[in-house]
C-alpha cells in the first residue's frame, strides 16, 4: 500500500494550489480515498474526501466552495484543488484511503496515509 503526494508549496493569500496524490493500483481501487490535514498544534481534521462509488464528493465546511477534489482512474490518481487560499488553510496536508465500503471521515478510520505535503499560505 502507497500513497505519495505532491504539490504543496509556499503561496499568498487568495492564490490556489493542487495537490495530488498517486496511489498503488490495489490502495486506489478499494473505496473512499480523502484529504485530511494538520496545523501545528492541532488535530488532524478531514478536508475532503471522494467515494469510488458514484464519485460522491463532500466537503468541510471550511473548505466548501474553494477546495475540489477529484480522482483521475486511469491514473490511479487523487487530487485537491485548493482555490482563494487563506492563511488558516496552512496545514501538512495528507492524502488518505480505506478498504472498500469502509468510511474515510474521521482520521480514526484510515489505515492508509500518505507522508504529507506542506502548503504555506502568507496573509
Amino acid at each position: 500500500v502507497q500513497l505519495v503526494e505532491s504539490g504543496g508549496g509556499s503561496v499568498q493569500a487568495g492564490g490556489s494550489l493542487r495537490l495530488s496524490c498517486v496511489a498503488s493500483v490495489y490502495t486506489y481501487s478499494r473505496g473512499c480515498m480523502g484529504w485530511f490535514r494538520q496545523a501545528p498544534g492541532k488535530e488532524r481534521e478531514g478536508v475532503a474526501r471522494i467515494y469510488a462509488t458514484g464519485g460522491v464528493a463532500l466537503y468541510d465546511s471550511s473548505v466548501k466552495g474553494r477546495f475540489t477534489i477529484s480522482r483521475d482512474n486511469a491514473k490511479n490518481t487523487l487530487y485537491l484543488q485548493m482555490n482563494s487560499l487563506k492563511a488558516e488553510d496552512s496545514a501538512m496536508y495528507y492524502c488518505a484511503a480505506v478498504e472498500f465500503g469502509a468510511s474515510c471521515e474521521r482520521p480514526d478510520d484510515i489505515p492508509y496515509w500518505g507522508q504529507g505535503t506542506q502548503v504555506t499560505v502568507s496573509s
